[in-house]
């Protein structure tokens, strides 16, 4: 199946590894051309380095009001164009609502939550017809999940956010959507399982509730993230995407 994405031009940011790595090398894959981000230059450049003469990185904080616009002017300036975004950034700090510092849920809010508002804004005013904004996002979405209190409290207010703004923007041809990524098998992942006990205990438990009985895998995640900005889903907007193995158990 063409996706439409070869030229086509996208950020992704919080790409030097994981998801957003994943999928900005899905994007690749397929003929787009990547700006990705992470909070360090040299990570940033050497996660780019990988993905080939196709992709560039920018060291970038999604907490900085000025990130928008310098990602989509290096998009623009480096290839020429700019057709979408995907906002992904790093898990916030696991806690309950007792042990989670105000310092804490600061600054998840500032990133996580404000800085990924920005973002969407500022591509969302930068866009034209066929344009495409995604978030990374979390099962949390519907559902809590133990320990994660922050997340729990910040993921469905983007969540409403990126609803309203696929409101918003879809007269002008602009599509806007969540990614929701259930237990995939990342270094973020690696690190929830280790707070148990027994993490290897702990991983098998969180399998055997999924209906695929496994984590998935950081590509799978990727193939989603890149159909889903591509052209060829260009009647799908506004709505949330579970990429979890049937771990939600709502409809």
């Amino acid at each position: 199946m063409d996706l439409g994405l070869k030229d086509r031009v996208y950020v992704v940011t919080g790409a030097t590894r994981g998801l957003g790595y994943a999928s900005a090398a899905a994007l690749v894959a397929d003929g787009a051309k990547v700006v990705i981000t992470g909070r360090e230059e040299k990570a940033a450049a050497e996660a780019a380095a990988a993905l080939g003469e196709n992709a560039v990185g920018v060291g970038a904080d999604n907490a900085d009001p000025a990130a928008a616009q310098r990602l989509i002017d290096t998009a623009r300036e480096r290839f020429g164009r700019f057709d979408g975004i995907l906002i992904s950034v790093g898990g916030p700090a696991p806690g309950t609502a007792a042990s989670n510092t105000d310092e804490q849920w600061q600054a998840a809010f500032d990133s996580v939550f404000l800085g990924a508002v920005r973002l969407a804004r500022g591509a969302a005013a930068e866009l034209g017809e066929g344009g495409a904004i995604g978030f990374v996002l979390s099962g949390s979405v519907y559902e809590p999940i133990g320990g994660l209190t922050i997340s729990n409290g910040l993921r469905p207010g983007l969540a409403g956010f990126a609803k309203s703004l696929s409101d918003e923007v879809g007269p002008r041809g602009i599509r806007v959507l969540g990614l929701l990524p259930g237990r995939i098998a990342t270094d973020r992942m690696r690190q929830l399982d280790g707070l148990a006990p027994d993490p290897d205990a702990a991983r098998a438990a969180n399998e055997s509730r999924i209906p695929l009985r496994r984590y998935g895998t950081p590509e799978e995640f990727g193939r989603v993230a890149a159909f889903t900005l591509s052209p060829a889903a260009s009647y799908l907007t506004g709505v949330m995407v579970p990429v979890d193995g049937g771990a939600l158990r709502g409809f």
